[in-house]
């Protein structure tokens, strides 16, 4: 009678239950360590998936001798067990996951290495408690039964895996029709961060590699077009100064249905087809409002609105709370600074670190982008960062984008400021570029800045020290992290501050907009220390997020706006207030002074709107106190957000722009 001793031994331990077991702890230390729900319905697939898998590495560990199947075990579960603790600091710190597509922005660990390190250190007795399985096994491996399988006893383990492999798929029907089911993520939703969740981190790897391998096309719902035609003026006795204002669409002549004719591609085709049925950002009263002025805009690193205080940041706070207000905006950390200034320069959502490792190539066509269009306009154009210019391959994105005039450090900006301290100082940035700039007719000018960078710690933080003394005669009682964050933003307010008056002195500060935003919140700082600084208590998904987006000229009357807003927005608000041509169909973002409906999309695929907050990790949706929210309109709001992910990833992967500006 065949003896089934891969399950069961009296004299060994078997192999099968050692992998099954260490990777069911493995997988549930991953989720209390990171999720703050464990147990759902899913938890069923990833049993069924865990047998599944384990049977495979049951059968790769006894094809050999007794010697080199505990070689081939021990090799699997130290890469396994390594992979485990890798996505485990990264997602706690870094706030995203690593994918095949992540490392196209590796260098941005390398060149902190330092700090992930520290980083690192500080998580050591998580990672000590992923390695106990492996430990344990090394201590007791001559329990462990290595010896070689015969056809018959892998017969019977083939057989049982293909029988749990179809046990797999029929899981995926879990609640199937739910939002974001498992069948919804694995046929039709390509999000690495969604799959980790529900479906645990070493089939989300598989599901990766097979995508890469085989390639993956995300479903595109398209959906009717909602929004209602211009309406045509009436030929009645109403003077004409008291006829309403008809407005035209901020939309250029683009013959969509020759394009979809003409295209062969599926993809492409489908692309057409979607930004046809678009219809665009209606012209509004603000359309042209600072036409002819010129432009500084601002990507402040770890800019948030719990940095804007009347005692620390006095101009940042005049600048917050005059000019346009915008009550309800969101700065989404979506892979650290490069997906953050993606967003702001681009109009597009940063889907994935392999769209921002394509557009960090410089190779994508922007004929919309910012420094071309202001070019075009007339404008001289500038860019400034008080980092290394290669850094996230910085000095070739900003090309693309049309500029040409780019100083950094270790390409001229380094003889004019002190590059060899961290964080570097924004007032010594501005004050020492100005100059290039002021005494042109017209300019726009790009900075993105270092003062407010991580590390939050006094002995590390030469902004920071710099502000200390004056920082602590306030007698603010916060810890440490929060104290140095808000101490390192008053280099940012003093450098506004300058900026100001030299534009002022120079005659130009009435004809100058200043608009600014942050690329993230400062993730470096817990959640609860970052709570400190609030006026209220913001979760760690969504309203951690909320922020300001300054939007100021001098000579402009305050206008407060409530609609939701965030980083994608801010390039074709900035292009309807300047009076640019552009068309509003091609941006994912879309102007927050129009009349479209706000909306911001985070990490993970959440989304906030004018009616409420959908979170994704409870399939919930909590409308905004006294809104009454339509019928039909959170499963409308979800496969919007998806295709506008979609469409965010798409434009970069086919560098649509190029096929559409011919």
């Amino acid at each position: 009678m065949l003896q089934y001793k891969w399950v069961y031994n009296m004299k060994k331990i078997s192999l099968y239950l050692v992998v099954f077991i260490s990777l069911l702890y493995m997988e549930l230390l991953y989720k209390v360590l990171i999720y703050d729900h464990i147990f759902s319905l899913a938890l069923i697939n990833l049993l069924i998936y865990l047998i599944f898998i384990s049977l495979v590495l049951l059968i790769v560990c006894h094809l050999f001798k007794s010697k080199i199947n505990k070689g081939i075990f021990f090799f699997i579960m130290t890469v396994i067990t390594i992979w485990f603790c890798a996505e485990y600091v990264c997602k706690s710190y870094f706030d995203f996951y690593i994918s095949l597509s992540t490392f196209q922005i590796a260098e941005q660990l390398g060149d902190f290495m330092g700090k992930t390190l520290f980083e690192i250190a500080k998580r050591i007795p998580a990672i000590i408690a992923f390695f106990i399985p492996l430990i344990l096994t090394i201590i007791f491996n001559k329990k462990i039964n290595f010896e070689h399988y015969n056809y018959r006893y892998n017969l019977v383990i083939i057989v049982s895996l293909l029988a749990f492999y179809g046990l797999y798929r029929l899981s995926l029907n879990i609640n199937k029709d739910k939002d974001y089911s498992l069948h919804h993520l694995y046929y039709d939703v390509n999000d690495f961060a969604l799959d980790m969740e529900n479906f645990g981190v070493l089939n989300s790897l598989g599901i990766d590699i097979k995508r890469a391998v085989f390639g993956f096309e995300e479903e595109i719902v398209l959906t009717p077009n909602k929004t209602p035609d211009v309406p045509e003026k009436e030929d009645n006795d109403t003077p004409e100064e008291e006829q309403p204002i008809v407005y035209e669409y901020n939309n250029l002549d683009i013959d969509f249905d020759s394009l979809i004719n003409n295209e062969s591609n599926k993809t492409l085709k489908q692309m057409h087809e979607y930004f046809k049925n678009e219809t665009g950002t209606l012209k509004n009263e603000y359309t042209g409002m600072f036409k002819g002025k010129n432009l500084i805009l601002f990507m402040a690193e770890s800019f948030n609105e719990v940095a804007v205080r009347k005692d620390t940041t006095p101009t940042l706070y005049k600048l917050v709370n005059s000019g346009f207000v915008f009550k309800n905006f969101y700065t989404p950390t979506i892979f650290s600074t490069i997906g953050g200034e993606f967003q702001e320069l681009t109009g597009l959502y940063a889907s994935g670190t392999d769209i921002l490792g394509k557009f960090r190539t410089g190779n994508i066509t922007f004929p919309m982008g910012i420094s071309t269009v202001f070019e075009n306009a007339n404008y001289r154009t500038f860019a400034y960062h008080n980092n290394y210019a290669s850094f996230q391959n910085r000095d070739k994105y900003l090309k693309s984008l049309g500029f040409d005039n780019f100083k950094a450090c270790n390409t001229g900006l380094e003889k004019v400021i002190n590059c060899n301290i961290w964080p570097r100082s924004d007032l010594e940035m501005i004050d020492a570029t100005v100059g290039d700039y002021v005494n042109n007719d017209h300019f726009m000018v790009f900075y993105a800045t270092n003062s407010g960078h991580s590390n939050y710690e006094w002995k590390s933080n030469a902004m920071a020290r710099k502000y200390k003394e004056e920082f602590l005669s306030l007698g603010l009682n916060y810890s440490e992290k929060p104290s140095v964050y808000l101490a390192a933003n008053m280099d940012l307010d003093r450098a506004l501050e300058s900026l100001i008056k030299k534009l002022d002195e120079a005659g130009k500060l009435e004809d100058t907009v200043i608009a600014l935003v942050g690329d993230h919140y400062p993730y470096d700082i817990p959640v609860e220390q970052v709570n400190e600084l609030s006026d209220y208590e913001r979760d760690a998904k969504v309203e951690i997020n909320s922020s300001n987006f300054i939007l100021w000229n001098s000579e402009m009357d305050k206008v407060e706006v409530d609609k939701v807003g965030s980083q994608i927005d801010v390039i074709p608000t900035l292009y309807n207030l300047f009076g640019i041509d552009y068309d509003s169909r091609l941006f994912i973002g879309k102007d927050i002074l129009s009349t479209e409906p706000g909306l911001a999309i985070f990490n993970d695929r959440y989304w906030a709107s004018d009616y409420g907050t959908y979170f994704v990790s409870k399939r919930e949706f909590v409308p905004k106190e006294g809104v009454e929210v339509p019928e039909g309109y959170v499963k409308n709001m979800i496969n919007t957000v998806n295709n506008k992910i979609n469409m965010s990833k798409l434009i970069i992967e086919n560098n649509y722009y190029s096929k559409v500006f011919k």
